[in-house]
């Protein structure tokens, strides 16, 4: 296939091993989420709401006495779409998700890609944007990779674009975006932002022409993953 997007609650589980392996004693509490893995093609405030459920779910069956989180440490996102699909310069990968969008009726990948609204303004994401949140983090980290076709670069890294300066329709709301997104954090003297650029060593194969390749590599590559938490990734979540 073109595209996968399911995940499920082992795609995560090296990221956990190595900040284990390297931050050996101390308490450290995992919850690798399955309530969504059924489903991800649901729209975000669903999935958001089953995410919800199953944290106080685990907070009630480990009796964890919790009445507020003092402080939340790290932000970390291995290619994450922050900014959605908008701009991505693969065709395959936008006719692939067009499809799969039309295919499984997704609502997720419609808020992907900024079309669940006709006013841009409105859209999930950039409502999502005025949102607080990163700028509570001390650190947000940003793992990105050109080689990623899946996720646009500069979505991960939250930035602007060069098509995007040159849209006159939907850049200035791009831009408003990513100024939502990051002016707390940067106003904030406590929060550290970091950007860290990936360049895998991938094999000639398909998967790594359409990009998928290297989307997946932070995730599943061992190589990858131990030389990032040891190199840079650990004194974040220590």
């Amino acid at each position: 296939s073109v595209l996968s997007c399911v995940g499920n609650s082992a795609d995560l589980r090296l990221v956990r091993t190595y900040i284990e392996l390297g931050l050996p004693g101390g308490r450290k509490d995992f919850l690798m989420s399955e309530r969504n893995q059924n489903d991800t093609f649901a729209d975000f405030d669903s999935m958001t709401d089953r995410l919800l459920d199953e944290i106080i779910q685990y907070i009630q069956i480990y009796s964890l006495a919790i009445s507020r989180i003092s402080k939340l440490h790290t932000f970390l996102s291995l290619s994450g779409p922050h900014l959605g699909t908008l701009y991505n310069s693969s065709a395959l990968v936008n006719t692939g998700l067009w499809f799969m969008q039309k295919w499984k009726k997704s609502g997720s990948l419609l808020q992907l890609t900024c079309r669940d609204h006709s006013d841009p303004r409105q859209t999930f994401l950039y409502k999502l944007s005025k949102k607080p949140g990163l700028e509570h983090f001390r650190n947000v980290v940003l793992v990105s990779s050109l080689q990623d076709r899946y996720v646009p670069y500069h979505s991960a890294r939250i930035e602007m674009c060069k098509t995007a300066l040159k849209d006159k329709q939907s850049g200035p709301v791009y831009a408003e975006m990513i100024q939502n997104i990051l002016l707390p954090v940067l106003q904030n003297n406590d929060c550290n932002l970091v950007r860290y650029d990936v360049i895998h060593a991938l094999p000639n194969t398909a998967n790594s022409l359409i990009g998928r390749a290297a989307h997946i590599a932070v995730l599943d590559s061992e190589v990858f993953l131990e030389k990032f938490f040891l190199v840079a990734g650990l004194r974040y979540f220590q």
